[in-house]
């Protein structure tokens, strides 16, 4: 079987393609992956070196959110439909909603990882003033999701906003995100601190609120979604501020063994965010078996259910009442720490993942097709 996928650079939804094309091809999958926004740095790509069946195209095209993407769109299209002639792959599937309406029989999925309109109401509490670019955007949502095949989101509710701000797919599928345990370390002993990642100024991720009230622990933010490679020579980049109240580290961009191991030894992770459909920082957080307090929104709730204690809708006060309350009960904060990484193993593996999209890939694909 032979996926053509493309890809975002420029989001947090880098690290979820690079989890299911490594999925993908490690399970004899070929995959020609194409990527739009910018050209990766070689240490941001490094990852595939050792993957053998995959095939890389990276481009600059500007993504679809972009202010000056219709600029970009008939040329991208032009650049993939050709592209796919060329490879004749069995399946499309593409993170970005515009090229599902390309002019191809080849079966394309769309992968809903988030918009413009639903980010907008989830951060600013209003629909977005219209404009012609809105316009240009909402009707280019519209046909893509209207001709793919299948439009799959990473939760009900995502699917669910695709359908109130949109269109009706012609058919849904949840498929949610999956992380390989095997890159996480659960046995570490736990330090009385919490961790968050997402810039300070970021209203979606608001990590601020840790910085709003009083709070026990010491307090970690990681200002950067990307992970980097790692230096030749040490740099510092931390700020750690100390008052009466609170000590917060504000850590900058980390190497993937650097975060992984704040995550190890975090007690508590705080899933801040007003928007965050794909939620892959909560899922690291899990399988490193931190508890997990997180905003009362649909999504966390859907995720994780009563795995994690959650505080009222963006009100950093209840976010500091929880913490207190695990920093002074230390069997609810280890009941709450067993509960997420039980339900990560259960529900959120790569191996299930990875799963549900080759049964997926399988039912639209002509069955002469997965033979070859």
């Amino acid at each position: 079987m032979h996926v053509l996928v493309t890809a975002d650079t420029l989001s947090g939804s880098w690290a979820y393609t690079r989890e299911m094309v490594t999925g993908l091809v490690t399970r004899g999958v070929r995959v020609t992956l194409v990527s739009f926004g910018e050209i990766p740095l070689p240490e941001q790509t490094a990852w595939m070196d050792l993957l053998h069946g995959l095939e890389y195209r990276p481009t600059a095209f500007r993504l679809e959110w972009m202010d000056e993407a219709p600029r970009d769109l008939a040329e991208s299209t032009h650049f993939l439909t050709a592209l796919v002639r060329e490879l004749r792959p069995d399946v499309l599937h593409l993170h970005q909603f515009c090229y599902g309406n390309l002019p191809l029989s080849v079966p394309r999925i769309v992968m809903a990882h988030g918009d413009i309109i639903s980010w907008t109401r989830a951060v600013q509490g209003c629909a977005p003033r219209f404009t012609r670019w809105l316009e240009w955007y909402r009707d280019t949502i519209i046909c893509g999701v209207a001709a793919a095949d299948a439009v799959v989101a990473p939760s009900a509710w995502m699917l669910a906003t695709i359908r109130e701000n949109y269109t009706l797919p012609r058919r849904e599928v949840v498929i949610y995100p999956g992380r390989n345990p095997i890159f996480f370390n659960p046995y570490v002993s736990k330090e009385d601190s919490v961790l968050s990642v997402g810039r300070l100024l970021d209203a979606g991720r608001q990590v601020f609120l840790l910085t709003q009230y009083a709070i026990p622990f010491s307090i970690c933010i990681v200002g950067a979604d990307q992970t980097v490679p790692r230096p030749r020579v040490p740099i510092r980049a931390d700020v750690k501020v100390s008052t009466d109240q609170n000590c917060v580290a504000i850590r900058g961009p980390q190497t993937e063994a650097q975060l992984r191991a704040l995550y190890s030894r975090a007690a508590v992770y705080a899933a801040t965010a007003r928007y965050e459909p794909l939620g892959m920082s909560a899922l690291d957080a899990a399988f490193s078996r931190c508890a997990i307090v997180a905003n009362d929104i649909p999504n966390f709730r859907e995720m994780w259910g009563d795995s994690a204690l959650y505080f009222r809708t963006n009100d950093g006060r209840s976010l500091a009442d929880i913490l207190s309350q695990l920093d002074s009960d230390r069997g609810l904060r280890r009941a709450y720490s067993e509960r997420a990484y039980a339900r990560a193993r259960e529900r959120f593996t790569a191996k299930r993942m990875i799963d549900e999209y080759l049964d997926l890939y399988r039912s639209l694909i002509p069955m002469r097709a997965v033979a070859a």
